[in-house]
């Protein structure tokens, strides 16, 4: 899988983890100059507290657009290390 925003690749790896239709990627696979950090945080009864980053490629910016988890529930444990991505971030087969 390929993730792409502002026509450079944020993200590829054959080992991602679908969860509720997204895209978990390997921190590892994830290109970290596009990253930004950001003071977001968001709480999902099942998953836990999500931080996020803004990615910053070719000059603009897509606030909050990559979250994680760093700390999940152990419903969620399969996402430990993982980043996803939206806000017009397209994820695709490569």
């Amino acid at each position: 899988m390929k993730a792409t925003w502002n026509g450079a690749t944020i993200a590829q790896s054959d080992d991602t983890v679908v969860v509720e239709g997204n895209h978990y990627f390997p921190a590892g696979s994830v290109n970290p100059e596009y990253l930004r950090p950001s003071t977001t945080h968001t709480t999902c009864p099942w998953k836990g507290e999500a931080s996020y980053h803004t990615l910053h490629v070719n000059g603009q910016e897509n606030p909050d657009a990559a979250w994680y988890y760093p700390t999940p529930k152990d419903a969620a444990r399969q996402i430990a290390g993982r980043v996803a991505f939206w806000k017009g971030v397209q994820v695709t087969q490569d």
